[in-house]
């Protein structure tokens, strides 16, 4: 017993390092791969700013001003350093610091995935366990037909939709632009009104994923002894469902939900354009029109280093609910 014991912490804390381990070359890959393919890019960004007919004596001027003159691994590890310093430097286009335009943009760009994912979420486990519980009857195929026509839909062309059926027509929503979170309860709600048709453009491909893993899990969880028990005991089947069986099936759930979350993250830079939202996926295709280098890359690396640390609190999490994770891994 005292060898079980100080072997789960060992087994758990050598899981940790080994994710940890990774979640580092994670990053480092990322951030050598975001800087290099910026790097090939064609153009001059000193000349973009200037314009076309700037003098070339101007031009190197600016380029020196902005250290591109410097070698590419020069710039890389002051790029670095600026990371683990706080100091992201300065945008090119709208000379004010990256972080203060970064953080600005991420007031918007969070919230509107945490609401998607709470959309995905209600729609997912709705969905999932109704068809589940009529297992290859007509409720159960014409769910699930439903999800696999929202995992084609195009997350762009459902915004479109959404705009067309209840902005233009029925002129319930807005149809773009954000004007803040406000003051006090309504100032938030107006807030959540006007990002909730961008959120369910985000939402409908993710929650039919997600309904058809939910789906799984629950038809898998139905064939255990316990289930049977309780509706031997008269247990009503939608207690079953929904208080012992989707308790046990949220293990792959919460899994996949993880991951979702740092894609509905990545996924916002096409809604935010659609619905002219001035989030951070706006904030890159405008630092990508205006070549603003140091903002694309920043933001990018904001990006790809939320979807891996998303994922390590995952592989976390579902260590701590099924240890048998953590032993098999190492």
């Amino acid at each position: 017993m005292r060898v079980a014991g100080y072997a789960a912490p060992r087994l758990m804390s050598l899981f940790l390092l080994k994710r940890l381990a990774t979640l580092i070359g994670t990053l480092i890959g990322a951030s050598v791969i975001v800087f290099l393919v910026l790097e090939i890019l064609p153009g001059n960004a000193a000349q973009l700013l200037m314009g076309p007919d700037a003098a070339p004596e101007a031009v190197a001027a600016l380029a020196t001003k902005l250290g591109l003159d410097q070698p590419a691994w020069t710039r890389y590890w002051h790029w670095i350093g600026g990371i683990l310093t706080g100091n992201l430097g300065d945008s090119y286009a709208y000379s004010s610091p990256v972080l203060d335009l970064i953080l600005e943009r991420l007031a918007l760009t969070v919230p509107l995935a945490l609401l998607a994912m709470a959309v995905t979420t209600v729609l997912a486990l709705l969905v999932g366990v109704t068809a589940a519980a009529r297992h290859n009857k007509l409720g159960d195929i014409g769910l699930m037909s439903m999800a696999q026509v929202g995992i084609a839909i195009p997350n762009f062309w459902f915004a479109i939709l959404l705009i067309l059926v209840f902005s233009v027509n029925l002129q319930w929503f807005s149809a773009g632009g954000f004007d803040g979170w406000g003051e006090g309860i309504g100032g938030v709600a107006a807030g959540i009104k006007a990002l909730l048709l961008p959120a369910l453009s985000l939402a409908v491909v993710q929650a039919a994923i997600l309904a058809r893993i939910t789906r799984s899990a629950v038809l898998e969880v139905m064939r255990e002894d316990f289930v049977r028990t309780a509706l031997a005991k008269g247990v009503s089947q939608r207690a079953v469902l929904w208080t012992h069986v989707l308790r046990n099936a949220m293990i792959p759930v919460v899994t996949v939900m993880g991951m979702q979350f740092s894609e509905l993250l990545a996924g916002t830079i096409v809604v935010e354009n659609v619905f002219y939202l001035p989030g951070l996926g706006r904030l890159i295709f405008q630092a990508i029109s205006n070549r603003d280098l140091i903002v694309v890359r920043n933001c990018v690396m904001l990006l790809a280093a939320m979807v891996v640390i998303v994922n390590f609190v995952v592989d976390v999490l579902y260590a701590v609910i099924d240890p048998r994770i953590k032993a098999s891994d190492i």
